[in-house]
């Protein structure tokens, strides 16, 4: 059944000859990855794998994804937005007992049913608190990576809340084995050794978020080297991170081709969020920072390439969520979303044939548990409330927005590192944009358009009425990692 499904969905797709087998697929992500930090976007910054991949394939530059960590991966994984999840407010940090919710099943589980081999390298961010809620229970065969959101890329330990312990895990054994060595290095080889111990008989999904390049800045100095023409210290420490991670994928795709997989494989690349500008990344020449619900915390950095792709060089403009990633390449492949509740959509066509996306709006999210701003302006929604809505060519930003600057590119004769200490003083808790005539967010039409105002503000009451309550429980104490030999893992 898959086999027929997926030749008429290449038929109808336009994206190869007939196959006789779905692809392989390999889905990378980066980490706290800004607009203005891929080589293909003009950047000062090196990625040539990347940038050959991508110029092999389609470049999806109306692409977005949500500002901070586990909310892009959770619905990525998922398919469904945060606001039906719980996981509206911040990251899952390392002892807040939550997670992307069991009856949410994967990518992963889904891929399964139609027999595909699944396994994640790297990062994982949504939730261990439980066992069954790591990653070998929600769909993977194997683990190998890192439970929390950040850690340092040698000793890979983790403080927190007061707590020290490892965060290295092979499914859910503890890994020391790494100990000293940088974890692009490793979790390149991981992948690659999946890679080369595949059986062909069946097809593979390799879920590959990369710890690069988010904090700490830490990368061996012979690729520190390469950039000794960047000035600032945090972006020269920034650009080599992103060669060693670009050097990865390299490596991955050499890989791909040596072991006879290379010819059905669908790479996928995304950021997880915007850079972090206070951390070398950079979002020129849009406006904010990770965590911020301006352009430069959402607009994805995204492209498809491999030999399933045959319309290489194509710049993609059709708007596309990374929600859409769920029901996309289920679809694709023939399998079933039977038990799942995607807020995505289906994009294949509008990826490769640029048909009319079937997506109109984007709800970035609704966080009643973040502080407010001002006093609400309006009785529709409550506008001290952070919130954020695409529709249309218009985007509304309700409550604190996050960090509001225009930071240049490092290049820039303008361009100083950016204050982490700055706060905006203006009560303002109400913007409203025309992204396709102002992208960069420099011109707030919300006192000249207030019938438009309360038009987003009714989309954004109508999605409200639709919210699960916020699932962001106290700090638990038995997270701490010494009640368990010293290691990060599952306390209830």
């Amino acid at each position: 059944m898959v086999v027929r499904l997926f030749g008429l969905l290449l038929l109808c797709g336009g994206v190869s000859s007939i196959s006789q087998d779905p692809p392989n697929i390999v889905f990378i992500v980066a980490d706290d990855y800004g607009y203005n930090d891929i080589g293909y976007h003009g950047s000062e910054l090196k990625t040539p794998n990347l940038d050959k991949l991508a110029k092999d394939g389609i470049k999806l530059e109306n692409y977005y994804v949500q500002p901070i960590c586990s909310p892009t991966r959770s619905q990525l994984l998922s398919g469904r937005y945060q606001i039906h999840t719980g996981l509206q407010h911040g990251v899952i940090m390392p002892c807040v007992p939550t997670a992307l919710p069991l009856e949410d099943r994967t990518m992963a589980d889904k891929l399964k049913e139609v027999g595909y081999k699944t396994h994640i390298v790297g990062k994982w961010h949504l939730g261990f608190y439980k066992e069954e809620y790591t990653p070998t229970k929600r769909g993977f065969d194997s683990f190998f990576g890192y439970l929390l959101g950040s850690e340092d890329y040698y000793t890979h330990m983790r403080a927190e809340s007061g707590f020290y312990g490892l965060d290295f895990h092979d499914n859910l054994k503890p890994h020391n084995q790494s100990y000293g060595r940088y974890s692009a290095f490793e979790f390149t080889k991981r992948a690659q050794s999946i890679i080369e111990s595949h059986k062909k008989g069946s097809p593979l999904f390799l879920y590959l978020p990369y710890q690069s390049v988010h904090a700490p800045l830490q990368v061996p100095g012979i690729y520190e080297e390469k950039f000794q023409f960047i000035k600032d210290r945090n972006r020269r420490m920034f650009a080599a991170m992103v060669a060693a991670m670009d050097e990865g994928v390299g490596n991955i795709t050499e890989t791909l081709k040596s072991s006879g997989l290379w010819d059905n494989t669908l790479i996928i690349f995304t950021n997880d969020n915007g850079g972090q500008v206070f951390a070398g990344g950079n979002n020129a020449p849009y406006r904010g920072n990770k965590a911020s619900y301006f352009e430069g915390g959402v607009k994805g950095v995204g492209f498809v390439s491999g030999p399933v792709i045959k319309t290489p060089g194509v710049i993609n403009q059709q708007l596309m969520h990374v929600s859409d990633w769920f029901p996309t390449l289920i679809n694709l492949v023939g399998g079933s979303l039977n038990g799942t509740k995607p807020d995505g959509y289906d994009v294949w066509s509008s990826i490769v044939n640029n048909a009319t996306s079937p997506r109109d709006e984007i709800i970035y999210n609704i966080d009643p548990k973040s502080p407010r701003k001002g006093k609400s302006v309006s009785t529709v929604f409550d506008t001290s409330v952070q919130a954020a809505l695409r529709f249309g060519d218009y985007k509304i930003l309700t409550g604190d927005p996050g960090y509001d600057k225009w930071v240049p590119e490092p290049t820039s004769p303008f361009y100083l590192t950016p204050n982490q200490d700055y706060v905006s003083s203006s009560d303002q808790n109400v913007y409203l944009f025309n992204i396709a005539k102002d992208p960069e967010e420099r011109n707030d039409l919300s006192q000249s358009h207030p019938e438009i105002v309360d038009m987003m503000l009714q989309r954004l009451a109508k999605w409200n009425a639709t919210a699960v309550p916020v699932n962001y429980p106290p700090i638990d104490k038995n997270c701490d990692p010494s009640l368990r030999g010293g290691v990060w893992g599952p306390w209830m």
